[in-house]
């Protein structure tokens, strides 16, 4: 399990309390030192791992697979190990080719945990609930005026204290108007159950809602949170040419945050935020958008994303050298996008597979 190279960075893939079930069953774990876990390295020592230095992935044996959650650092340029996190590699996201071009070259696999599903479709593991919470509770702090960067990582019952001021001090209920879009979701009912929190009774829009998609009563709300995954180019849900329309729409939370991507559906949101800046203004229309776009929004509750996530990957884990289907889908996932590119050359660098986006796999 590698030190993420993201020093905002707090999760693990793998908590103590797994990482003692991994060992009891036989596989051996080792873990880097990192000085950000929400876990310290002692654990995983009384936990029966051994631990190595920050970096030395490496120089793991061929054979070994190696763990993580976000980017890998930028060198090595040849991959040639089995990797499991989320390489974002197959929506045709910016850092799409030069990542993929490091596996081909190194002759390493993907195994990227956003597919991990089972035979619906359904992922396996995920920080979907929590991201959403996060998200739609910085976005109600925000609209309260509460929320200021940088951010640092906290606990439930800290974020919830947090909320619980905004819904004391709002005893007429009659503060923000939200919309949660993706409401049926692991992120959708984080983003409601937040909101609750704050006193604010959300509308929960899902599928039957977004296809067609009423944008008057969209903009007719203080807040939205999208919490929708799509894996096809669908109609974006708001443009800017959306916006300039009389709104009262202030504040977005894009908890999916697929900026650069063809499958963005709030197309006009085109740069991540981030714990320093948590919040970027957009000057659109008839009054100021605030946008709130972090690609690692459960960070921000890393001990609770952490149990979570571990918990539900550790079975997958213990089956990985098995014919677990979760992970064959993950290699094909990999393989199919890998050979497209192969098969497939795009003469102008890259920019015809980029817009292709995942919609061949």
């Amino acid at each position: 399990m590698r030190h993420e190279n993201r020093s905002t960075e707090r999760r693990v893939p793998i908590t103590p309390r797994d990482a003692r079930v991994l060992v009891q069953h036989g596989l051996r774990l080792t873990v880097e030192e990192s000085p950000q876990r929400a876990f310290p390295l002692t654990d995983y020592v009384d936990a029966g791992c051994a631990t190595a230095p920050t970096g030395s992935w490496t120089g793991a044996p061929d054979d070994a697979y190696i763990i993580g959650l976000k980017e890998l650092p930028s060198e090595p340029a040849r991959l040639r190990h089995r990797h499991i996190y989320f390489g974002h590699a197959y929506k045709g996201q910016p850092e799409a080719l030069p990542l993929l071009h490091r596996f081909a070259d190194g002759g390493g696999t993907l195994l990227d945990l956003e597919h991990l599903t089972d035979d619906r479709g359904a992922r396996r593991a995920a920080f979907g609930y929590w991201a959403g919470y996060v998200g739609a509770a910085l976005a109600v702090l925000h609209w309260w005026g509460r929320l200021t960067g940088p951010l640092e990582p906290l606990p439930r019952d800290k974020l919830d204290a947090r909320l619980h001021e905004v819904r004391d001090a709002d005893a007429a209920g009659q503060g923000a108007s939200a919309v949660v879009i993706g409401a049926l979701g692991r992120s959708g009912r984080g983003a409601c159950d937040a909101l609750e929190a704050a006193g604010v009774t959300p509308t929960r829009w899902d599928v039957a809602e977004t296809r067609n998609l009423d944008r008057e009563t969209l903009l007719s709300h203080d807040i939205v949170v999208n919490a929708v995954l799509t894996t096809r180019p669908v109609p974006p849900f708001l443009t800017a040419d959306h916006l300039k329309a009389d709104r009262r729409l202030s504040v977005i939370c894009d908890v999916t945050c697929d900026v650069g991507s063809e499958l963005n559906v709030l197309p006009f949101n085109d740069a991540a935020t981030d714990w320093l800046h948590p919040v970027r203004s957009l000057q659109i229309g008839n009054r100021p958008l605030d946008v709130i776009a972090i690609d690692n929004l459960p960070s921000l509750l890393p001990t609770e994303a952490s149990d979570d996530f571990s918990a539900a990957l550790t079975p997958h884990l213990l089956a990985l050298g098995d014919t677990d289907p979760v992970w064959a889908r993950c290699r094909e996932a990999f393989t199919t996008t890998l050979a497209t590119y192969r098969n497939h050359p795009p003469a102008d660098g890259g920019e015809t597979f980029l817009k292709r986006g995942n919609t061949h796999v």
